[in-house]
């Protein structure tokens, strides 16, 4: 029986590595998203830790149930309901600073556009911090998202690749960020040139303090100061933990199994191991002796 429920919770504790792995590579995705288009470093550094943490103490979990080292059980059951908490505590973060935000629907337009002003709470100020927003500014510029918006289609006369018209370029499904900070609002009534050129002069019945931050002579600029891009930061991010989240959910809730087995299996093996000793002497006691004076 010691050995059944030793190999049960071996057998969980394998299961919880496996668990660790979809945590791990969650939290690396958002990070080369941060490094690549979402440009903010810190969140991905949470779920890492937590990934790892619940590798090491599978591994701490398995050598335990191997060896019988009760204490080593012991230490694995605590430390993984301060895991299991600390996930959760995760997961309502995330939808807490998250849980408010979308796209403006624009006519004629396929693509959405994003206003600060839809957005509230810890993640965006932090976003809208003026020292942090230098750093963000600066890894979209380096990132090259908007230079990599230009297509190009080849002139019917001439035969010379140009940029593509704008009825083309409306029809385009642009990701947050790119609406946001590579062109200015659609509100501004400015006249498309190509994907991140756009001129005129702001529409008078504009009132977004946007269409006077976009700055296209400077194409290292263009509208990486407005509120916009601020906006499709926070919509990227939005976007990326929602679908983080929904595989945190579903390690916590297997997670959350696997702990209530382990308990149980830690238990019964505590009680077979208690009993043992008591059996033993009571066998002992009523063999007779095989020396007799």
């Amino acid at each position: 029986m010691w050995r059944s429920s030793n190999a049960l919770i071996g057998a969980i504790n394998f299961v919880t590595f496996l668990v660790s792995i979809p945590i791990l590579g969650g939290g690396i995705w958002l990070s080369v998203r941060a490094n690549n288009t979402d440009c903010l470093r810190f969140l991905q550094w949470p779920i890492i830790i937590i990934g790892v943490a619940i590798m090491v103490i599978s591994l701490i979990g398995f050598a335990g149930a191997c060896y019988r080292l009760t204490w080593l059980l012991r230490v694995y059951l605590f430390v993984m309901l301060f895991v299991i908490l600390a996930l959760l505590c995760f997961i309502v973060f995330a939808y807490a600073v998250t849980d408010r935000g979308h796209g403006q629907v624009v006519m004629d337009r396929a693509y959405l556009e994003y206003q600060l002003s839809d957005y509230s709470g810890w993640l965006k100020d932090r976003v809208s911090d003026p020292g942090y927003w230098v750093r963000i500014r600066v890894c979209i510029r380096d990132s090259r998202v908007c230079p990599k918006l230009a297509r190009y289609v080849r002139n019917s006369i001439t035969g010379l690749p140009q940029p593509e018209p704008a009825e083309q370029f409306y029809r385009r499904q642009l990701s947050p960020i790119e609406s946001g900070c590579c062109k200015p609002p659609t509100s501004c009534g400015f006249t498309y040139v190509n994907e991140t050129d756009w001129v005129g002069q702001p529409s008078p019945t504009a009132n977004d303090i946007d269409c006077n931050r976009w700055n296209n002579p400077n194409q290292q600029w263009l509208c990486y100061q407005c509120d916009s891009c601020k906006a499709g930061v926070l919509a990227s991010i939005r976007h990326s933990w929602r679908k983080a989240s929904v595989i945190n959910i579903v390690v916590l809730v297997i997670l959350v199994i696997v702990y209530v087995i382990a308990c149980a299996a830690f238990r019964n093996a505590r009680r077979i191991d208690n009993d043992e000793p008591f059996g033993e002497s009571r066998v002992s006691k009523s063999r007779p002796s095989r020396f007799h004076l």
